[in-house]
């Protein structure tokens, strides 16, 4: 048997191995669990052969037998790195894909406003069923199709209609690596009632060297005339393998704002899937990724415009260094009844190393004649000028890049709302760039 179709029938063990868990779940989640399975296992992973896919192979993680992570134990000290102690928001960590009560903190939002998968599956199955893994089952996405099929639990996020919540609620995904090869399938599910505000914050990160893979898949829907500030931060240790879907359905006039910031991890790929499906929405995608020694970082968005009076603004920048590779795939689609779309997506990149690669392609697929569209990529090097002007005022060669790389990277870090969010995402940027490329 070939190698890739071993690995496959690795995961239609694990999924039979599970079948006793499935007994308790109601059957519209059984039967979208078995087809995510189904999928997967006539599609596999993808290749290279594969337009999407490119210039980012999945070699490292289809041919490692990757298993189900067990419980581990973690204490806040451990992650203290990665929380932010000035937000006085609701928090829920998730360890090896399981819920962690004592590390979490619940007290601020509504009453089961901010709750889990596993405790709805007992008391609530309904209040789900009608966005829990329907929209990613449409998707042809095996990677998100496993996660459906494997996933154990996963936070959920309710924002009741016209409330308005300050602080945001900060979601923890930790994988720990005790052992090697283990995988866990991360799952978030948020929710934006009419006329309702708030604000997310996902941080996925890893403990130990040991190689893993996180294979996560956020859904979002926001309801008509909401608004969503949705911040993802991938901070994984530099053995990890991290793939991730972020998929977005909103309503008239809803309003969402996706911050995708990714500085860990040796292979990463994002997917964002944005569909616009009534009048008057709006959509902004911020990225940022900063790559050092021999990561490779893979970004992929898609926005579908499937109403008129929408717009949507995306905005990538990447800065790399060592031997580093980034790529970037975008896509808008502008329906045949998108009349009156506006549509921008740019994607610049910063090469700090001549041995650093970059891959960027911006696409535009349009079928309306009233719309305004536009794309564009940029890739450069730092300013020779400007880095003779800083060192000229006695300001060292390494400062000076690193403060020339700090103003490219800027504009994006300044439309992050919270301060201690954008200190914390600045003061990271900042390690990533001093960092040995040996790393």
């Amino acid at each position: 048997m070939p190698a890739v179709a071993e690995e496959l029938n690795t995961y239609l063990k694990i999924f039979e191995a599970r079948a006793e868990d499935r007994s308790t779940e109601p059957d519209w989640l059984v039967e979208r669990r078995n087809r995510g399975m189904q999928q997967f296992a006539e599609q596999g992973f993808p290749t290279t052969k594969h337009e999407e896919y490119r210039y980012t192979n999945l070699a490292p993680i289809a041919k490692t037998p990757f298993r189900i992570a067990g419980k581990d134990e973690v204490t806040l000290d451990d992650l203290e790195p990665f929380l932010y102690d000035e937000i006085k928001g609701d928090r829920l960590v998730f360890v090896n894909g399981r819920f962690v009560l004592a590390l979490s903190s619940i007290e601020t939002t509504a009453e089961d406003a901010v709750t889990t998968i596993g405790t709805l599956l007992k008391n609530e199955p309904d209040v789900i069923e009608s966005h829990l893994a329907r929209y990613t089952c449409e998707r042809n996405n095996t990677l998100a199709a496993l996660n459906g099929a494997l996933f154990s639990d996963g936070p959920v996020i309710r924002i009741p209609a016209h409330d308005a919540w300050d602080a945001p609620v900060h979601l923890v995904f930790v994988s720990t690596a005790s052992a090697p090869d283990t995988a866990t399938h991360p799952r978030v599910l948020i929710i934006a009632e009419r006329d309702s505000e708030a604000s997310v914050i996902e941080t996925h990160c890893g403990l130990g060297d040991t190689p893993y893979w996180s294979n996560g898949v956020t859904e979002i829907i926001a309801g008509d005339n909401s608004r969503l500030d949705h911040y993802r931060l991938q901070q994984e240790t530099l053995s990890a393998f991290h793939t991730s879907l972020v998929e977005i359905h909103q309503g008239r006039d809803a309003n969402v704002t996706t911050h995708s910031v990714s500085f860990g991890g040796a292979l990463v790929r994002n997917d964002v899937e944005v569909v616009l499906e009534d009048e008057n929405s709006e959509c902004t995608m911020n990225g940022l990724y900063a790559l050092n020694g021999r990561q490779h970082v893979d970004n992929r968005t898609c926005v579908d415009h499937t109403k008129p009076h929408c717009s949507s603004h995306q905005l990538y920048k990447g800065v790399l260094d060592g031997h580093s590779r980034g790529v970037f795939g975008g896509k808008i689609i502008v329906r045949p009844d998108a009349q009156k779309t506006d549509a921008f997506q740019s994607n610049k990149n910063l090469l700090l190393s001549e041995n650093a690669d970059i891959n960027t392609k911006p696409q535009l697929e349009i079928d309306a004649n009233d719309v305004k569209c536009s794309h564009g990529a940029t890739i450069g090097q730092i300013d020779n000028e400007a880095l003779f002007y800083l060192r000229s005022r006695g300001i060292g060669e390494s400062e000076a890049r690193s403060l020339l790389t700090y103003a490219f990277a800027a504009d994006l870090l300044e439309r992050i709302k919270f301060d201690p969010i954008r200190d914390r995402f600045e003061a990271l940027l900042m390690t990533q760039l001093v960092r040995p490329e040996s790393e």
